[in-house]
């Protein structure tokens, strides 16, 4: 059902298939034919709604275990083997005890008897893809002679080829349910051609269904929302749900009209409308058709706007015979749902804005329709008496209203706003107003474009981002690139890495073009390794090496510097064709012994600090960076065994600064100096300092 740019489409391979039709024909006419006790073993198809109604026709499901004694019960029952197919004892059972039933196995399902039974033997391993569980598996499962092995999936296969054991001269045969997924019957097909040489693999998927996985697989790719019809407990309906949701994120799986999510389908129509939106419908083999119809006919009726429908006011036919009442109701124009028109602004409230469309029913726009701009003030924006163009969506008589949306008229002034930075390759700029699976959407002006994750701002990964780490980017301003567009479906793809990387690529073409050694740049710390520091300086990283990071020794850069740290720096070296920058970032302001030479000189009288005692003497430092030496004989008056005697790791003490040895940047101090007096301390002083600065050495 199309309406425009808006439809609905039912997968034409939806509904019953050939053997579910052919089993409901099979009750139907023994219900015809005046049959009064009616038994089907087991359920006939796997679907509530028509079993009900079998039900309430008459006909009783009766369980393998109760056949003998419902055959005894009542002589004139007829049985009817379901869809499905029985085990094989139990048909046997059936000819070896005379019960009347009507065989209704699916003639695939039967095939497939004959397949197991005729190339099975005591020495074959039979392997089953399918659903464990089934009825229509634990047939299969009958006819085999030898070991089975029913695997659902490729993991369970191969766990099973390994109990097999592989042997060449007796090679697996392999089947599948009629109904099983073909892409995964397909990989498990490849695994055992891998493992054994010669196995015997047969296609029983049914045409039917392998034709409607791949219609439905189609539609799901092409559709805004799909839904998938069927019972819990139907096999391929599951299966359909599975391949659909993989290719359309908004996919239902629902019984009945009565479990199908109108409301909800109708918001992601009303957020998601870009002029064209498509739902699909697909089935499984057990849905009757009324179900689908009533489904299609209300997916049609709640949902569906034809969107690109346009205004025809028609002219009032008044005539002289009316009365007045006649010839103001004529006097008004007839719209209908979809159409385009203008009206006048009568009211505005924060929530919405009433619209005079020159009819009967009050025109209203809702807050949700007004505009894609979620802080949008409607009072600021618009005012009583201004012309507004507007989209008819729906009527409704008993409260006298007209509903109206004006985001659907701005979506043809939008959509070619993103065509064009799409062919423009413009920069928009915007915000990240909600995640959504497998992205975020981004709001730039009055556009929602998606941005799948691998195209967000998070780092790149091997595992998919979490949906937590994706609404943790709701709010985040910034810039996209248009990448994909989808001219059918209305919908852009855009990227926030695109831009990132464009925009680093420029800054990195400029540094280049002006880098020179001895040039300083303020970067931020990007990373750190044991042997340096990784440097931003703008679209390009520089390396500043653990021995440039301080002017004294240090066990890692992480004593200086710290990720996200903003430092200066200085361009040490540089390879342009390999793209290498060393950096500096000591610097001879911050040289220590520069600091201690703009600081003390010699006869200076300095605090110190005891960082280290040796035999021969302690070492203190005067500035960080600098230390002295303290000859054990400069220590004190008397004579000392040991500098430990008299000090102490940490104190911290006067000392006169006796000399300094400018070509190996050593000092040498004297505590002595300062408590004899200062005739001794100057001979005392001439006599030691080169003993001093050789005991250092």
């Amino acid at each position: 059902m199309d309406t425009g740019s808006t439809k609905v489409v039912l997968a034409a391979n939806s509904g019953f298939c050939f053997g579910v039709r052919r089993a409901v024909e099979i009750v139907d006419k023994l219900i015809a034919d005046g049959n009064k006790h009616i038994f089907t073993i087991g359920e006939l198809i796997h679907n509530p709604t028509y079993l009900e109604r079998l039900e309430k026709r008459g006909v009783s499901i009766c369980e393998e275990g109760d056949i003998l004694n419902v055959a005894k019960e009542y002589p004139d029952a007829v049985f009817v083997v379901r869809a499905h197919g029985l085990r094989k004892e139990i048909s046997d059972m059936l000819v070896s005890n005379n019960v009347k039933f009507v065989d209704a196995t699916c003639p695939f399902v039967k095939k497939i008897h004959k397949i197991v039974s005729e190339n099975s033997s005591e020495n074959t391993d039979t392997v089953i893809i399918g659903d464990k569980k089934h009825p229509e598996v634990e047939g299969i499962k009958s006819y085999a002679k030898g070991r089975v092995f029913i695997c659902s999936d490729e993991n369970e296969l191969s766990l099973s080829c390994e109990k097999m054991g592989i042997e060449a001269e007796n090679s697996p045969i392999m089947v599948s349910q009629t109904t099983f997924n073909l892409k995964k019957y397909e990989n498990c097909q490849k695994i055992l051609k891998k493992l054994y040489t010669n196995p015997k693999i047969f296609g029983t998927i049914c045409s039917v269904t392998e034709n409607r996985q791949i219609e439905a697989a189609k539609l799901a790719s092409e559709s805004d929302v799909m839904l998938v019809l069927g019972a819990k407990k139907s096999s391929n309906s599951k299966k359909l749900y599975e391949i659909c949701s993989e290719l359309c994120k908004n996919t239902y799986f629902a019984e009945t009209a009565e479990d199908v999510p109108f409301d909800e389908i109708g918001k992601i129509f009303s957020d998601d409308f870009c002029g064209r939106f498509t739902a699909g419908i697909t089935a499984g083999a057990s849905t009757p058709d009324d179900i689908i119809e009533e489904v299609k006919i209300r997916m049609a009726n709640e949902i569906v706007i034809n969107s690109d429908a346009t205004t025809e006011n028609e002219n009032p036919v008044i005539k002289d015979t009316m009365t007045f009442e006649e010839m103001l109701n004529a006097s008004y124009k007839t719209i209908r749902a979809g159409e385009r028109v203008q009206g006048v602004i009568t009211s505005v409230t924060p929530t919405e804005v009433h619209v005079d469309l020159g009819i009967k029913q009050t025109g209203i726009i809702p807050y949700s329709e007004i505009s894609f701009d979620p802080n949008f003030k409607v009072e600021e924006n618009f005012k009583v008496g201004d012309k507004i163009d507007v989209v008819v969506v729906k009527f409704n008589d008993a409260e006298g209203i007209v509903s109206l949306s004006k985001k659907r008229m701005d979506v043809d002034k939008n959509w070619n706003e993103l065509k064009e930075a799409y062919d423009n390759a413009t920069v928009l700029e915007g915000k990240i107003v909600e995640a959504v699976r497998g992205g975020v959407i981004f709001q730039a002006g009055p556009n929602r474009v998606f941005v799948p994750a691998s195209h967000t701002t998070l780092p790149r990964s091997e595992n998919a981002p979490s949906e937590e780490d994706l609404k943790k980017l709701v709010g985040e301003a910034g810039k996209i690139k248009i990448i994909d567009i989808n001219e059918q479906r209305r919908r852009a793809v855009g990227s926030m890495r695109t831009v990132i990387r464009e925009e680093r690529k420029a800054l990195q073409a400029k540094f280049w073009e002006s880098v020179e050694v001895g040039k300083t740049y303020s970067g931020v710390v990007k990373s750190l390794t044991a042997y340096g520091a990784f440097v931003d300086l703008g679209g390009v990283d520089g390396m500043v090496h653990i021995t440039e990071l301080s002017w004294k020794h240090i066990k890692h850069p992480s004593d200086v510097v710290k990720i996200g740290d903003t430092i200066d720096v200085f361009v040490k070296a540089l390879d342009v064709e390999k793209k290498r920058i060393s950096l500096g970032y000591k610097t001879e302001d911050t040289n220590p012994w520069n600091i201690f030479k703009g600081k003390y000189a010699v006869e200076d009288v300095a605090e110190v600090k005891i960082v280290n005692l040796m035999p021969f003497g302690a070492f203190a430092e005067i500035v960080p960076g600098v230390d002295g030496l303290i000859h054990i004989s400069q220590i004190c008056e008397q004579k000392i065994q040991k500098p430990a005697d008299v000090l102490s790791v940490g104190e911290t003490v006067s000392a006169k600064i006796t000399a300094i040895d400018e070509e190996n940047k050593k000092v040498s101090l004297s505590i002595k100096a300062l408590l004899v007096p200062e005739e001794a301390a100057e001979e005392t002083a001439q006599e030691t300092v080169e003993e001093a600065v050789a005991d250092a050495e």
